[in-house]
């Protein structure tokens, strides 16, 4: 069984500083996607040196270009057999956000989707990014690939998926356009992996700083894994893991039979 975690650490210098090398060793992901790292390998070699030197696993970084901005990396103890760092599209693929690992049986794609609240510019980009998006995924599944894409979308897709829908429904991450993006990567074989497992209510993975918010549990499900329908049955649950501290997002899970 394999363990497949996804988590926005928003800042991997300060998750590290609030106990990521505790939590990691003693949980072993099999492959852990990273995404916001905000962070160059540089950085880490100079403040936080057990991290490049951890054993058994394969690092793949794909910081930005801008520094201290965005970035993805993927930590997986068997190596891919090919690894590509975003769609062949500049404007998306300098922002670091995109790590794509084909392994024998599956691809996997680490993303960190944009955030589109800054102005109608930023919610344009993230909305071409997943148009983009799509289109990428959508060529390697009609060769007959199996994908596992993981990441912080950015969008709440149903009002189950945040505490307050009616308060957010003008706000990007709940905007109609997005959900509706959603329902149309769905509506193309996607399989949201943690809805089948959990219908229930108040599942969160992202709570504000303020208001004390997480302590509250007044949060929105944006960090997701979905599968291609086709691989749906090979994955044995969904879980979000709320306990684990660090960022103002938790991980998220699945495994894989």
């Amino acid at each position: 069984m394999l363990k497949i975690l996804s988590w926005n650490v928003n800042g991997f210098r300060a998750c590290l500083k609030n106990g990521f090398m505790d939590w990691f060793l003693e949980y072993q992901p099999d492959i852990l996607g990273l995404q916001e790292t905000k962070a160059l390998p540089e950085q880490i070699q100079k403040d936080y040196p057990a991290f490049m030197e951890i054993k058994n696993y394969h690092t793949i970084w794909n910081p930005a270009q801008r520094p201290g901005y965005s970035g993805t990396i993927l930590l997986t103890k068997k190596e891919p057999v090919e690894v590509k760092k975003g769609f062949g599209i500049e404007e998306f693929d300098n922002e670091g956000r995109i790590i794509i690992a084909k392994y024998e049986g599956f691809t996997l794609m680490n993303i960190y989707y944009p955030n589109g609240q800054m102005n109608e510019e930023r919610l344009n980009y993230k909305l071409r990014f997943y148009d983009a998006f799509l289109d990428y995924a959508d060529n390697l599944k009609n060769k007959g690939e199996n994908l596992i894409i993981m990441g912080d979308f950015n969008t709440a897709h149903k009002e189950i998926d945040l505490k307050n829908p009616k308060e957010n429904e003008n706000y990007s991450g709940f905007l109609p356009v997005e959900r509706a993006w959603i329902d149309k990567f769905i509506s193309h074989g996607y399989v949201d992996t943690f809805r089948e497992f959990h219908p229930e209510p108040e599942q969160y993975s992202w709570w504000t700083y303020r208001f004390k918010a997480r302590e509250r549990n007044i949060g929105w499900r944006i960090d997701y894994f979905f599968v291609n329908k086709e691989f749906m049955s090979r994955v044995k649950d969904s879980f979000i893991l709320k306990e684990v501290m660090g960022s103002d997002h938790c991980p998220v899970g699945i495994y894989l039979e």
